[in-house]
């Protein structure tokens, strides 16, 4: 049975524009220079450079009755020339361009490279050379092959055709793992540690390490030294050394060598700058790669050209127009993109020095005050998503150092007398506690929370055990030392 229904929605859809720039905002100022220098190549009507006019418009005046489907006529503003900008203005755009720095960017030689190298020196068959290429392939960040070699062998198989079974994988590995850095192609801690103790000059204290992480490693990870010292028998001051010749071997040994362009591309650009003069707050923004932009003439002379020539219209002069107008209005829009998210920026940074005025003055974790999205958003005039975009993956430079905008962001406490405080000051007690405690006999969660309750903060257990997990502090059994 058919049936006819008249039904009323109300639906909220976001623009483009609206889309691009919660996307922008999402950026941090590396990746935003990245994004600028992509948008510059891809339109062609967006170039670099101060904007000489800001009378580009677009106007509904009507249909072209010429154009058909109902375009809309597009009507542009004058466009300055170089002759019409004053001499002050051009000297000082030529001093700025000249002051810009070529900054170098030099990567060093990689892990990868670094053991390909030493492949090179090796005498080996053609047949194992690719087999350790594949393997060095697979060794990751922190120096280790976590790949099953049943799976590397397979896949050797498959990609070069070559018969591999896992015992020849298996051989060709312990040949990389003779390689630099001590400990490198490991399959696990375990692995890795016994590499660089086997490497060492074998003294009975090094054999003794040795022993324990081959046969006692889970006693070990877990500090149980009364059961080392029972089940190999020794005194307190023969673990002790043991112990030390452990703990000084690399648990990563791949991550101490640089990590090349990966590494260089995790270094922290500042977003924001806040300076402390004589009791003032000052706040710039980080815009060095955040170039001037504007709407390329040559386009825009092209689109008035086309659009002015009502007469004898083709095809393709439409298709051109539709062009053109697209990527003017693309550019238009990721200018006042950039602007707008700018102006975000800098406005969600000043709600969060007007709430943390005390700390950028000082630098002192204790004046920090309680404070969540919902207070940013409610002083920058902003909604709570849009300040949880901003602050994500956001740096502030201050004279105290480079804080993530995440840091600032706390929940709230009271003490016994009702006041309300930071979670901070109770976190920053705690860790002072542990780095001063006895490592032979650890603070244990209940002492942490009996501490704290003394001295004014009442928190349960469990909420101290969740601080110290924040704090990336293990228990007190893990901190344990002899």
């Amino acid at each position: 049975m058919l049936k006819q229904q008249l039904q009323q929605k109300l639906q909220q859809k976001l623009s483009p524009q609206q889309i691009q720039l919660i996307r922008l905002l999402e950026l941090p100022a590396i990746e935003l220079e990245e994004r600028i220098k992509h948008e510059l190549e891809e339109n062609p009507a967006l170039e670099e450079g101060q904007e000489l006019s800001d009378d580009f418009e677009r106007t509904e005046e009507g249909a072209d009755e010429n154009t058909g489907d109902g375009e809309t006529d597009i009507s542009l503003g004058d466009y300055m020339t170089e002759d019409d900008i004053p001499e002050y203005k051009l000297r000082e755009i030529r001093k700025r361009t000249e002051q810009k720095e070529s900054i170098p960017f030099s990567v060093g030689q990689s892990l990868n490279e670094f053991l390909l190298q030493q492949l090179g020196l090796r005498d080996l068959p053609l047949e194992e050379v690719r087999i350790a290429e594949y393997i060095i392939g697979n060794i990751d960040d922190d120096g280790y092959l976590r790949r099953d070699l049943m799976a590397i062998a397979d896949d050797i198989i498959f990609l070069a055709g070559q018969e591999v079974e896992e015992k020849d994988v298996e051989k060709v590995l312990s040949i990389i793992q003779d390689f630099d850095p001590p400990g490198i192609g490991a399959r696990d801690l375990k692995e890795c540690l016994l590499i660089q103790l086997n490497r060492k000059v074998q003294t009975p204290v090094v054999q003794l390490a040795v022993q324990i992480v081959k046969n006692y490693f889970e006693e070990f990870i877990r500090k149980h030294y009364d059961r080392i010292m029972r089940l190999l028998n020794i005194e307190e001051e023969k673990l002790k050394k043991a112990l030390h010749e452990i703990t000084v071997l690399d648990p990563k040994p791949g991550s101490s060598w640089g990590g090349g362009l990966e590494s260089a591309m995790s270094i922290v650009v500042p977003d924001f700058i806040v300076e402390a003069v004589n009791g003032e707050l000052f706040l710039t923004m980080n815009n060095r790669g955040v170039p001037e932009m504007r709407i390329n003439r040559e386009y825009a002379e092209m689109l008035q050209d086309y659009a002015g020539n009502k007469v004898n219209q083709t095809s393709q002069m439409r298709e051109a127009v539709q062009f053109v107008k697209q990527k003017l209005d693309a550019a238009q829009w990721f200018i006042e993109a950039i602007r707008q998210r700018q102006e975000i920026l800098q406005r969600t940074m000043q709600a969060i020095i007007t709430l943390q005025h005390e700390f950028f003055l000082t630098g002192d974790e204790t004046t920090l005050h309680p404070m969540i999205l919902k207070d940013v958003a409610e002083l920058a005039g902003y909604d709570i998503s849009t300040i949880s975009r901003v602050s994500n993956s956001k740096y502030v430079q201050t004279n105290f150092g480079i804080y993530s905008l995440k840091y600032f962001f706390s929940e709230s406490m009271q003490t016994d007398s009702g006041e309300e405080i930071s979670t901070r000051e109770a976190k920053k007690i705690m860790k002072e506690y542990i780095e001063s405690e006895d490592k032979c006999k650890p603070v244990t969660d209940d002492q942490l929370t009996t501490i704290l309750k003394e001295k004014g903060y009442m928190i349960a257990r469990r909420t101290v055990a969740k601080y110290r997990e924040q704090l990336g502090i293990p228990v007190a059994r893990l901190r344990k030392e002899i």
